[in-house]
């Protein structure tokens, strides 16, 4: 606590001071603010939603891969109390690893051939539009250097013509 405030003038920070101004005003109007916080502040989501095919295709992923993973421990389960259930369980386990791998490759599939079709989101430091930039350069000074050496080669022509 230092002197201006033990006597009395309490210096009160302009943004505070505009806050308590506008509680002040709409307490005059009858109704007074809320003084609390938001729960949550909403922010742009950082990554686009993924194609619907790919989302598709990854939630068939997941669905598969959590019934083979409680497959596989009912089979665990059954083996250890000696039921007659556990080689069936086994074999339906193993055969459940290989859909739920399938399945998984599935959703990586999906989403190249969803890239190769539609185009891939081009960040601006990709190195693919920095080539594009480039060849584009390329091609029109070559298309430059054709252009003024086919007007260097037409006015040879006229010259030609004028002195004959």
């Amino acid at each position: 606590m230092d002197t201006q405030e033990r006597q009395g003038a309490v210096r009160v920070p302009p943004a505070r001071a505009a806050k308590e101004t506008d509680t002040a005003a709409a307490e005059t109007r009858g109704r007074p603010e809320d003084p609390r916080q938001p729960l949550w502040v909403e922010e742009p989501a950082t990554r686009r939603r993924m194609p619907d095919p790919v989302r598709t295709a990854a939630v068939r992923a997941v669905i598969i891969t959590s019934l083979t993973l409680i497959q596989a421990m009912v089979a665990f389960l059954a083996e250890l109390t000696g039921s007659w259930l556990a080689f069936p369980m086994v074999l339906g386990g193993v055969a459940g690893t290989v859909v739920a791998t399938w399945s998984v490759l599935d959703v990586w599939v999906t989403r190249q051939v969803w890239n190769q079709r539609n185009g891939v989101v081009s960040e601006p430091s990709s190195s693919a539009r920095q080539l594009r930039r480039e060849r584009r350069a390329a091609r029109r000074a070559a298309r430059t250097a054709e252009r003024d050496a086919a007007r260097i080669r037409r006015r040879d022509a006229g010259s030609r013509l004028s002195r004959a």
